[in-house]
């Protein structure tokens, strides 16, 4: 083959690449009508039975032209997603006009190359308007721009596959007056960074947030007696690593880049599929439709008494809610006493769930909602 031959199949290759950004495009206008349909019709955004039946008819005729099933089943699997989280987004826009800014000021640990940096795009990135980033040192900095109003939203990490809870956060939803309006799941992919021409032998010291630190553990247990230290953010311990010879940083290779950093090594994480889980903030709650799955943050201190938790959570049983989250923390100032954090898959708007929450005051000294807002963890339906 010569040269002149591979750039015309390269050619050819980057042409049919925009014919399918064109047809992407042409599919995601239509299933913005679709919605038109469903919103009239009081239809759930999201239907399984027809999104199996459609796979199933695509690698049928995928395989006859040679497709691997495998390969099919993940491309749509990902353009139903979007499909189904932008007529969501789409929706809660018309049940909120308030919030339909041109501009969205949002409030952030760290600055660019953050993992809640990289969150923060994903979570906008189906709500058009232009950003303004408020990079912020600690995540109370966070709460307290949007409890002042200089921040629209807040984006807090929550919760992680691989170390578990931020506890930091859990804390300080306590207190804080604010809303969850919002989440975002980001895949967290963490690299060891350094300067150009630096080999792992030549490491010292790592820099890096000590949730990523965690995350690591057993990376860098293996890696001997280097000095680790904990930096706020991922963003300053990349900006150190770049500014301190002989030492490296845990962060996104993406996140390098933008430092002048190179990857040395991939897949530091105790676990291979390693996600954070982020929360969005706001000073006001919003409604949110019963047409999409919608998750209800609360927080309960039971009765000191023997049984009351139990009680408390047969309430949710009982009324049919299932319960994905209890997260149980010290209350600061009185020993041993402690307050539940609780995550329903449900919407206050239903009867049920209101009914459920009156309930809950029989065996709890008290109940806030922190939030109820639309779920952007989708389970992907299961083709056979």
């Amino acid at each position: 083959m010569t040269q002149d031959t591979l750039d015309a199949l390269r050619k050819d290759i980057n042409e049919i690449d925009s014919e399918l950004l064109i047809l992407l495009a042409k599919r995601r206008r239509l299933s913005h009508s679709v919605l038109e349909y469903k919103i009239t019709n009081n239809k759930p955004i999201r239907d399984e039975a027809r999104e199996l039946a459609l796979l199933e008819k695509l690698i049928s005729y995928g395989k006859s032209l040679g497709l691997d099933p495998f390969y099919i089943n993940n491309v749509f699997q990902v353009i139903l997603e979007d499909s189904v989280l932008n007529q969501q987004a789409l929706l809660q826009k018309s049940l909120n006009p308030e919030s339909l800014n041109d501009t969205h000021k949002v409030a952030y640990l760290g600055g660019q190359g953050s993992y809640s940096q990289l969150a923060c795009h994903k979570y906008f990135s189906r709500r058009p308007g232009t950003l303004v980033e408020l990079g912020c040192q600690t995540f109370s900095d966070i709460t307290q721009s949007v409890e002042k109003g200089q921040a629209d939203y807040g984006i807090l990490p929550i919760e992680n596959t691989s170390s578990g809870s931020i506890n930091e956060v859990f804390d300080l939803l306590q207190h804080a007056q604010v809303s969850i309006i919002g989440e975002v799941t980001h895949s967290v992919e963490h690299c060891l960074l350094a300067i150009e021409g630096t080999t792992l032998k030549d490491i010292n010291k790592i820099f890096a947030h000590h949730q990523p630190f965690a995350q690591c553990s057993r990376f860098l247990e293996g890696l001997g007696d280097l000095t680790q230290e904990a930096c706020d953010s991922t963003s300053s311990a990349l900006k150190l690593a770049a500014d301190t010879p002989n030492s490296a940083a845990i962060g996104s290779a993406q996140a390098g880049k933008g430092f002048g950093l190179e990857v040395l090594k991939t897949g530091l994480a105790n676990q291979a599929e390693n996600h954070s889980r982020f929360i969005v903030v706001a000073r006001q709650p919003l409604q949110v439709s019963t047409q999409i799955p919608t998750k209800t943050s609360l927080i309960m201190a039971t009765k000191q008494k023997v049984g009351s938790l139990a009680d408390a959570l047969m309430v949710f049983k009982e009324h049919n809610i299932n319960m994905t989250k209890l997260e149980s923390r010290p209350v600061p100032g009185n020993p041993w006493e402690e307050v539940f954090y609780v995550d329903l898959q449900a919407n206050v708007a239903d009867k049920q769930v209101q009914s459920a929450l009156e309930s809950l005051k029989e065996h709890t000294q008290f109940v806030r909602i922190l939030g109820c807002y639309q779920s952007e963890s989708l389970q992907a339906v299961e083709v056979v």
